[in-house]
């Protein structure tokens, strides 16, 4: 019985290092991920600003971008972001110039560039507002990673939006840097940004 006992172990101990050895013999699976250190945020997008010019991330290059995506009528979110990064970019002083902020509307049927425009100089003649075709829209808010989702009204024109409220820092050649989640203070989204640049 013992004899029958030792062999038992014997044979699991062996099978055991031969699974070991195969699995060290094993080419890596296909599809497995490979760390890069670098966000996929961000990327090129071509739009309208609200002269009619056609803008792309190339127009800001040497300035830091500061992305914020919403839409006009948002009744909350989209001007609170929006009264922070003006605040912030006030105090900033000098350095604010070394900024270009952003605003990209998501309601590419209800913010024609003009609306755009003039919506963002409300909060302050800084930032550049920008809006396109509904392909365009979606395909800059795709390369940012923002979530947005239509959400019906009680009829056609009264829809609004679920969307993320994440305020981005885009370096010179318009790489990501880092992001500020919304609600920030003014004074916290300025010491963030003053370390920035």
């Amino acid at each position: 019985m013992r004899l029958k006992v030792i062999a038992i172990v014997l044979f699991g101990l062996a099978l055991g290092g031969v699974s070991a050895w195969i699995m060290t013999q094993q080419p890596p699976m296909p599809g497995n991920a490979t760390a890069t250190g670098k966000a996929l945020v961000g990327g090129p997008f071509t739009l309208t600003d609200a002269s009619g010019k056609r803008v792309s991330e190339k127009d800001f290059a040497g300035k830091k971008m500061l992305v914020f995506f919403g839409f006009t009528s948002c009744p909350d979110v989209c001007p609170g972001g929006l009264q922070v990064i003006a605040a912030a970019l006030e105090k900033l002083g000098a350095k604010a110039d070394k900024v270009a902020p952003l605003f990209i509307t998501l309601d590419a049927d209800r913010d024609p560039p003009a609306k755009v425009g003039e919506y963002v100089k409300s909060f302050s003649p800084r930032f550049t507002g920008l809006s396109g075709t509904s392909d365009e829209v979606t395909a800059a808010a795709k390369a940012y990673r923002v979530y947005f989702k239509k959400v019906p009204g009680s009829d056609a024109e009264t829809y609004t939006f679920d969307h993320s409220s994440l305020i981005y820092l885009m370096d010179e050649n318009g790489q990501y840097v880092t992001h500020y989640p919304y609600p920030i203070t003014v004074d916290e989204l300025v010491a963030k940004l003053d370390a920035a640049l």
